[in-house]
């Protein structure tokens, strides 16, 4: 699945995600932070019927976080050069707190529209004052590398059907194509072309389990223009070949899936 740009705190259970060679755990006392668009492998590994796993996610509004990043009290560190666009943090007493108030606003309905987003700036605040925030930071920053590395990320996202130049993308990004192939590795764990293979792959599997189309249907629709290479690159990646793959997780048995393409 692909993960937006949010931060998951784990209430009951624990989970595993895997971003490239990287893999990250969380639990009660561990959040997930993802300040990019992110193809991931994604699994429960602690639930039961008895304690299932429970979850909350909340997106990030770059917007938002660029406001309070303006503001002279709040300071954030610089965030290491190698570091993740992906990182786990500890889920503090009052980070919890802001999560815990925000969920019980779903019993006083007429109170989101104003206590809502003055809690999300809460949680947001939480964040960018913990170590993981200065990914983050680095991402809202307007000309910082990073920043500029995501715009990338989101011309991929957003055009992942289209043929890719790597020329093209280090112009979108402001940034020469060394520079920007060491930032992309840096933040997603893998090249541009490995990115766009990923979210065609499974927006293809999306469209197949959805809205039922065949597996060359589906490969010509995410920009293949092999329904061969679609075939081989597909059972690499998801263990089976397409339409294998989509009775399986039809089948009774099958365990639920989060989302198909985002999350």
């Amino acid at each position: 699945m692909t993960y937006q740009p949010s931060v998951t705190v784990i209430a009951q259970g624990r989970k595993r995600v895997e971003l490239g060679r990287n893999v990250f755990i969380y639990d009660a006392s561990r959040f997930l932070l993802t300040s990019v668009d992110l193809p991931v492998v994604s699994r429960v590994i602690e639930a039961s019927e008895e304690v299932p796993c429970l979850a909350l996610s909340l997106k990030l509004e770059m917007p938002v976080v660029r406001e309070l990043l303006s503001r002279e009290e709040i300071q954030v560190a610089e965030a290491p050069s190698d570091s993740p666009g992906m990182a786990t943090g500890e889920t503090t007493v009052p980070f919890l707190s802001a999560c815990c108030r925000l969920v019980d606003l779903l019993d006083t309905p007429r109170d989101i529209p104003f206590l809502g987003g003055l809690i999300q700036r809460e949680i947001i605040y939480r964040i960018l004052g913990s170590a993981e925030g200065a990914r983050l930071r680095a991402i809202a920053t307007l000309g910082e590398q990073s920043h500029r590395t995501a715009k990338a990320i989101a011309w991929i996202r957003a055009n992942y059907a289209k043929p890719l130049r790597v020329e093209d993308l280090a112009e979108i990004a402001g940034m020469g194509v060394s520079t920007l192939h060491h930032h992309f590795r840096v933040l997603t764990a893998m090249s541009p072309l490995q990115y766009q293979k990923q979210f065609r792959l499974q927006a293809a599997r999306g469209r197949m389990l959805m809205d039922g189309l065949d597996a060359a249907s589906a490969a010509f629709e995410v920009g293949y223009e092999s329904a061969s290479q679609f075939n081989r690159e597909y059972s690499r990646f998801f263990g089976q070949p397409p339409m294998r793959d989509i009775r399986t997780l039809r089948s009774p048995s099958a365990p639920p899936l989060e989302s198909v393409s985002s999350r």
